[in-house]
């Protein structure tokens, strides 16, 4: 691996304390990467700002960069969504101690490493000035956007190891860098109408849930999608966002993104019609009355407001007003500023909505003695507004049903839902309990020289969503459906594929390993930009890249010795476990 001079010298120290930790990172993902170089980097865009979501350890993280006059970003960066409007904190009635200081702690923290505290996790959506260059960017939605519909290229980063780009200037040349990695692995048939936003929300969470443990893909899934009619700003956002809530960081649509390169075959087939739309509209539609509706993630477009605005403004002419501010649509600044000129905003706020600035729906604390059923038209907000993020039951629907229920709450009578009675759909795997003996060689990280570790394993071959989907406070896993729910990381020798889900899974993974609820050490058997960082920058040993799959190879319960020596790492079953 040849190093770029300026990225040596801040390996070595002579840049400051912040820099060296950035260049350890990115040297480390380089190698786990298998890229022999790296690639100078136009902007980033750093994720992890929210209190609820980066919690203890991003603030702790934080803490750590303070007081190194050096360390400050050496390219533009800009910062993702907080987790409130800190003007209208009586509104939102948030009940959580300290919020708002605690949050002001971490916004002024990155400001001081030199970061552009834009508060939107929608950056591709500031104007007309094109998105292109290399990025490190660090929003699932934006790099599944940019990378399908712009000329932007960039991985789909974490929190850190966007921040590490940041820092230095530098990344490695791998994944969708490379033209030939930035290829389909799904066909994904249409063959229904797809007339509505919200619709298109539906089918990039339906494709993230058709996927199967066995299929390689290592980039992520990367569906070609035929059948698809035009498509609006909005539309195309509303699919990239859902889509990414599974990894996905790229998608090509006939007619619409650019023409997808031509592959021998795909790892999966798939259709997507109309029972398959309605079916989903059913699971998801309100049941009980609605306490809140957001409409806003990703954060809303300008479109997305008048669309908004126009329902509204329908039933104001019948005389009605929202009661107690129902309905809060969530915006960047920039496009608050936009809509605040045109009438739009006038007309929400005079309807009685609440418009919110620089947060999104996701990462705001809600208060629980108001709001116990939420309704939106995203996916992408379903996803992580029902998981342990906030665990509120959500139901979805397009739109102008979600302006109907904000008029009027008691539409659908009978009692809210309740999500510990849901009952969720086991999750693929193709694991099965082994027996005869298992060895098997890997690699380590760079900034990583010797060591030996043995314990319990803890296995799986379906991904690990740490933010919403393992506690930060005991890191149990709780994912209805996984095979690990219900089973805590801490002291595990922990197996599984790699990291999916929000990119601010490092900085919860962080905050377990500080707090003493971290696995002992971590194998991943693919690549994984959200799981590394937490490893790298705190010590935790690490290994990749084996010969032998050890997700399938290793059962959980399983006796395992790891060790690593001259940059490998070898794996052994010591003892195998009677479960089954």
């Amino acid at each position: 691996m040849e190093i770029p001079t300026q990225l040596g010298s801040m390996l070595n120290g002579s840049m400051g304390p912040t820099k060296q930790k950035a260049a350890r990172l990115v040297v480390d993902l380089a190698s786990t990467a298998g890229s022999s170089e790296f690639v100078q980097v136009d902007n980033a865009h750093v994720s992890g700002v929210s209190v609820i979501t980066g919690g203890h350890g991003l603030r702790r993280f934080l803490s750590d960069l303070s007081g190194d006059s050096q360390g400050t970003v050496s390219i533009p960066t800009t910062l993702n969504s907080a987790g409130c409007d800190h003007e209208k904190m009586e509104e939102m009635g948030i009940d959580y101690p300290d919020f708002l200081e605690q949050q002001f702690e971490i916004v002024h923290s990155y400001s001081e490493l030199g970061i552009e505290a834009t508060l939107s996790c929608t950056p591709y959506d500031r104007g007309v000035a094109p998105v292109d260059g290399i990025g490190s960017w660090a929003e699932s939605n934006a790099v599944c956007f940019s990378n399908s519909y712009t000329s932007l290229l960039t991985n789909r980063e974490s929190g850190l190891s966007a921040l590490a780009t940041a820092l230095t200037g530098w990344a490695p040349k791998w994944g969708l860098h490379l033209e030939s990695n930035r290829s389909p692995n799904i066909l994904v048939t249409i063959e229904c109408e797809m007339s509505d936003t919200a619709d298109w929300s539906v089918l990039g969470d339906w494709i993230g849930k058709q996927i199967i443990p066995t299929w390689d893909l290592p980039w992520g899934p990367m569906p070609r999608i035929v059948g698809l009619p035009s498509a609006s700003f909005e539309m195309r956002k509303a699919l990239a966002a859902s889509a990414a809530n599974y990894g996905c960081p790229m998608l090509w649509a006939d007619g619409i993104t650019g023409e997808a390169p031509e592959v021998d075959s795909y790892e999966g087939e798939i259709t997507f019609t109309k029972a398959d739309l309605q079916e989903r509209y059913q699971e998801l539609a309100p049941r009980g009355k609605v306490d809140l509706v957001v409409i806003g993630c990703p954060q809303a477009s300008v479109g997305e407001a008048r669309e908004t605005a126009a329902a509204v403004r329908a039933r104001m002419e019948l005389g009605e007003v929202i009661s107690d501010n129902r309905l809060w649509l969530f915006m960047s600044a920039y496009n608050y500023e936009l809509i605040s000129g045109d009438g739009t905003l006038d007309i929400l706020e005079e309807a009685g909505a609440l418009v919110l600035k620089d947060t999104c729906p996701e990462v705001t604390p809600y208060n629980r003695s108001k709001y116990n059923h939420l309704l939106t038209n995203s996916l992408k907000a379903e996803h992580y507004l029902t998981s342990g993020l906030n665990r509120i039951p959500t139901s979805v629907a397009p739109i102008i049903e979600c302006v109907a229920h904000a008029f009027d709450g008691s539409l659908v009578d009978g009692a809210a839902p309740d999500l510990a009675s849901a009952s969720a759909k086991p999750i693929a795997t193709a694991k099965t309990h082994q027996e005869s003996p298992f060895e098997a060689t890997g690699r380590g990280i760079p900034s990583q020289d010797q060591w030996e570790v043995s314990g319990r394993a803890l296995v799986t071959d379906v991904p690990i969503t740490y933010l919403g989907y393992v506690n930060r406070d005991t890191g149990v896993i709780e994912e209805p459906g996984h095979p690990l729910d219900g089973i805590a990381i801490k002291d595990t020798i922990l197996i599984y594929p790699k990291g999916s889900g929000s990119t601010v899974a490092p900085f919860v993974l962080m905050g377990l390993v500080y707090t003493g609820f971290g696995p002992t050490a971590i194998v991943n058997r693919d690549v994984c930009p959200l799981t590394l960082p937490a490893a790298s920058l705190l010590g935790v040993p690490y290994a990749h890249g084996f010969d032998e799959d050890p997700t399938l190879g290793v059962n959980t319960g399983d006796s395992v010795s790891l060790s690593l020596s001259d940059g490998k790492v070898r794996l052994s079953v010591a003892s195998r476990t009677t479960e089954v």
